[in-house]
């Protein structure tokens, strides 16, 4: 797994050092940056696939922005000549990388200054590798090094994981179909789209095995009684945009010969568990992913269980798999086990410079004490944890 990441000189970071577990959730009031630790492990992922620009950014969920709004520019402070990110594994398997773009006349492509890929024994791509006028500057060296590298080395598996990271987005009409992903991926899109495949394709690998893990999903939405896909045939109206396949639930409270609801019709809020459920579960999923606003349309009790629920989920297809994901609804604290070391809180804050800076949550005695009187949600309402707004 992806245990530490560190940022220097990325919109409002100036430097930062990440301790990463299974399951990470960050915390914070709009606007400390939350999002701004995904995207730099976004723009980390498109400079390990071996070229960073504007499609190659939004495909990883990437907001595209000029590069006078990536780099860091605090009042009073130098701007930094370029942005940093790095990222080791457990065994110290490291991939480094700087990189810069003129801020008044940007090219299409960032440019590399130096790269740096190691298995933990042996380095690969060295500090400095842009000094060969040969190499193309806007070419990632490392990513044309992976053919060279054998599958089953921790340098491979490390640029596999970045290469193939994704800052996912749901929103409700990607999620019913209504309206087209504009990043469509394998098994879902970033935004929702191909939602009942994906969730056809999870039934056959994996929930149709196992009855426990099928009810773990199921037992989140309490009025379903099935959930299957299938042909639209007669469940949608003619006005309404139809797909191929559509998800069906049955609704186990309703006449028989009228029990059955299409994703259309049905609760917002189911639609966004499956999401959560395909990407932690489904095989194809990426190994490391993240999810913005992963609480948005659910319940507060309903998205206590779904995070209780995450870090078991994770494990059952892939034990190498992690997830990062924001929330503001205070709920989620209570379904994380932080117990558990693999289960990690952060809160973002933005100090009086407007740096953003990031806390580990940790279960001190105080901590401790004060968790025996009042649930982890109150102790963040109340102002024991940081990561409030200032108003």
């Amino acid at each position: 797994m992806i245990r530490t990441v560190k940022i220097e000189g990325f919109k409002s970071i100036p430097s930062m050092m990440l301790d990463l577990g299974r399951v990470n959730c960050f915390i914070g009031a709009n606007g400390v940056g939350k999002s701004n630790i995904l995207e730099a492990i976004g723009v980390l992922g498109a400079a390990a696939k071996g070229r960073i620009d504007d499609e190659s950014l939004e495909y990883r969920g990437v907001r595209p922005g000029l590069p006078r709004l990536y780099k860091a520019s605090f009042a009073n402070e130098r701007t930094p000549p370029h942005i940093m990110v790095s990222a080791s594994d457990d065994v110290n398997a490291t991939y480094r990388v700087s990189l810069l773009n003129p801020l008044e006349k940007p090219e299409p492509a960032w440019s590399y200054k130096t790269e740096y890929l190691s298995d933990g024994e042996t380095e690969l791509v060295s500090v400095g590798v842009r000094s060969e006028k040969k190499l193309t500057p806007t070419a990632g060296f490392a990513a044309l090094r992976m053919v060279d590298i054998p599958e089953g080395n921790s340098a491979h598996r490390l640029m596999d994981c970045l290469q193939n990271f994704a800052i996912y987005s749901p929103n409700t009409l990607t999620l019913r179909a209504l309206v087209a992903d504009k990043q469509t991926r394998f098994p879902v899109g970033l935004a929702g789209g191909r939602l009942a495949e994906a969730f056809g394709e999870l039934r056959k690998l994996v929930l149709d095995k196992d009855d426990d893990l099928l009810d773990s999903v199921f037992e989140l939405v309490e009025w379903v009684a099935d959930i299957d896909t299938g042909p639209p045939g007669s469940l949608m109206s003619p006005s309404v945009p139809r797909t191929k396949e559509i998800i069906r639930f049955t609704d186990r409270y309703m006449n028989k010969s009228r029990n059955t609801l299409s994703g259309y019709d049905a609760s917002e809020g189911v639609l966004y568990i499956l999401f959560s459920a395909i990407l932690c579960l489904t095989p194809h999923s990426p190994r490391f992913f993240a999810i913005d606003n992963l609480d948005q349309a659910l319940n507060p009790r309903l998205v206590t269980r779904l995070v209780n629920n995450l870090a078991t989920w994770l494990v059952r297809t892939d034990n190498e798999r992690q997830l990062l994901f924001t929330a503001h609804n205070p709920a989620v604290l209570d379904g994380l086990d932080l117990s558990d070391d693999n289960v990690r809180l952060f809160a973002v804050d933005r100090n009086s410079e407007g740096h953003t800076q990031i806390t580990r949550i940790q279960l001190s005695e105080k901590l401790l004490a004060l968790n025996k009187d009042y649930p982890l949600s109150r102790l963040w309402l109340m102002g024991n944890l940081g990561a409030v707004p200032n108003v």
